[in-house]
């Protein structure tokens, strides 16, 4: 079989679509039909349903997938171990996490971790979803939420809480609220429902709508489904809203209100593959991120 038309197919398979896959090869439409096109014919089956609203696997070619799948992912693997410098940590590391936590705690950080390994080529995907780390869609997580998939290495970091914010504008107007229940008369401004795949964090982010409310869950006046644009709204008048602890860290723009209430809590974990645990880059970041988050404690 082909190798290079498996990976054609295996990209194919992952868009679903010629036109997706040649974005993805750098290659024409055309082009990779005609090498799909081939393949069927070298192995006399069809691997994919045509229409018009895109391609969907046959049973041979969903088979031929998983195969492909899991191929790909133990090259990426090896060659991962064969780049590693076991003296001098180098070489690309691709950390995903989610866009507050990304934005607000981790970039502020980051050049003094490529200060201390400059031969390490950092490369940060701010993402509600889980990208597949199995795959190498990155080679590190730092996550919200424990991890869902097999064969992943976990480290707790950190626990967050949420606290309750108002700017002195917003609370000029409107009054400082002096119970939970009193939150029923002000503006609210909370996340909404769109965190991607981790509907986990959606209590801890959303739990002003009902922290101490007399009735049902209180209606915000604003949602916005990251967390710096809730800091900016807040920050601008728009209302109350609930914000990470680290988030705040040296602000002298918002008034901390009712500190009885602290939303449920948040474990932020460092995530990454089993075959990555030996791998130097790795450790060193994991490192770094334990230090910082001790120095941020003291």
């Amino acid at each position: 079989m082909d190798w290079d038309k498996l990976r054609i197919f295996h990209a194919v398979a992952e868009a679903g679509s010629f036109t997706h896959a040649g974005e993805t090869l750098n290659l024409s439409q055309s082009a990779i039909s005609r090498q799909i096109s081939a393949l069927e014919q070298s192995i006399n089956v069809p691997l994919f349903h045509r229409h018009a609203r895109g391609l969907i696997l046959t049973e041979q070619g969903e088979d031929l997938y998983l195969t492909a799948h899991d191929v790909f992912h133990k090259v990426a693997m090896t060659e991962a171990r064969l780049t590693e410098s076991k003296e001098q940590p180098e070489g690309p590391l691709k950390i995903t996490t989610t866009v507050g936590f990304g934005s607000v705690w981790l970039t502020p950080r980051i050049k003094e971790f490529m200060d201390l390994y400059p031969e390490i080529n950092v490369t940060i995907l701010l993402v509600y979803d889980d990208l597949d780390l199995a795959m190498r869609e990155a080679d590190v997580a730092i996550r919200l939420t424990p991890p869902r998939q097999p064969d992943l290495i976990q480290r707790h970091l950190m626990s967050i809480h949420y606290n309750v914010y108002a700017s002195p504008d917003y609370l000029q107007e409107h009054g400082m609220p002096k119970t939970p229940e009193e939150l029923d008369s002000h503006n609210l401004v909370t996340f909404g429902d769109e965190v991607g795949d981790q509907t986990d964090l959606l209590p801890a982010l959303n739990f002003l709508q009902g922290a101490g409310a007399k009735g049902k869950r209180r209606k915000p006046v604003l949602q916005v489904n990251n967390i710096y644009g809730i800091y900016r709204a807040v920050r601008s008048g728009v209302g109350i809203g609930a914000l990470p602890d680290y988030f705040i860290e040296g602000s002298a723009n918002l008034v901390h209100i009712l500190p009885e209430l602290q939303s449920p809590q948040t474990e932020v974990f460092f995530v990454y593959p089993e075959e990555l645990r030996q791998s130097a880059r790795i450790a060193v970041f994991r490192d770094f991120l334990v230090r910082k988050i001790l120095e941020s404690r003291k």
